[in-house]
């Protein structure tokens, strides 16, 4: 594993206007984990999102990918940065008078010069690795919201990204197709060594398939906790960290177990 942060985020503060949603928030993802925002709803968790992949520009602080800062570089260039990021938005954001496949490979004909072939070819090899290769001819409206969700994926790997951000991505799913959702993720960090950053507050996602993250406060508008939602339930003593980890999980719901990575990062309060 590469010791060098995929990303890393210093003193940044984030918002709109006069508006500071965040401040001084820092931390680092490593390569290969999948990295949780947590924090409950208003904290701006999906505001640090879009300031990390460009939709957004900081008010303070730097975000490094690898060695360079975005923010510093020319906009030519963080363009070419952006396209090693796949982002997955909350309602999935197809198209919806395209089919699945033809969703999956608008990237490929916006940003390639790939034949009409080769394009189809590699939006059903995308599909296949979500596990829709028969829903090619779909329409989003005739897909479940778990499939929708698949499709959004398959689309926002079509570029081989060296990281995948998802905005609650398993939010509104029934927890079968939740669980399913948290194994894709899982299988695409371990057989594909995808860096994913997931903004999230679905406990079972959380404790599942996250081995380290960043709990937001929405009162202080700063980082409280640092560390995975393992570790942070069960040691991190702050109040509010204590109560979003600690809510009770609705009846029926897969045990939301142990991760199945060993390096949980320690709780820091």
């Amino acid at each position: 594993m590469n010791d060098q942060p995929k990303l890393r985020v210093e003193g940044l503060s984030f918002g709109y206007d006069d508006n500071i949603v965040q401040h001084d928030v820092s931390f680092d993802v490593r390569d290969r984990s999948i990295f949780a925002i947590m924090g409950g709803s208003g904290c701006g968790k999906s505001t640090l999102m879009k300031t990390m992949i460009g939709l957004l520009q900081p008010t303070a602080g730097t975000i490094h990918v690898g060695d360079e800062d975005y923010w510093a570089a020319t906009e030519e260039r963080r363009t070419e940065i952006g396209r090693r990021f796949g982002v997955v938005f909350q309602s999935g954001a197809l198209w919806s008078s395209m089919t699945a496949e033809d969703n999956v490979a608008l990237p490929l004909r916006m940003f390639t010069r790939l034949s009409d072939a080769a394009i189809t070819a590699l939006a059903r090899l995308k599909l296949s690795l979500v596990g829709l290769d028969k829903a090619s001819s779909v329409m989003p409206a005739d897909l479940s919201g778990g499939m929708r969700r698949r499709v959004g994926i398959a689309r926002a790997l079509a570029l081989d990204p060296d990281v995948l951000f998802l905005d609650e991505p398993s939010a509104g799913l029934d927890p079968i197709s939740a669980k399913r959702l948290d194994d894709l993720i899982l299988e695409l960090r371990d057989g594909f060594g995808v860096t994913v950053i997931m903004v999230s507050h679905e406990l079972p996602s959380l404790l599942g398939v996250c081995d380290d993250g960043i709990f937001l406060d929405a009162e202080t508008r700063t980082a409280i906790a640092r560390g995975s939602p393992r570790a942070l339930r069960d040691t991190c003593e702050n109040p509010a960290v204590h109560a979003f980890m600690h809510r009770e999980r609705p009846a029926g719901e897969y045990p939301a177990g142990e991760s199945n990575d060993k390096r949980d990062t320690n709780a820091v309060q």
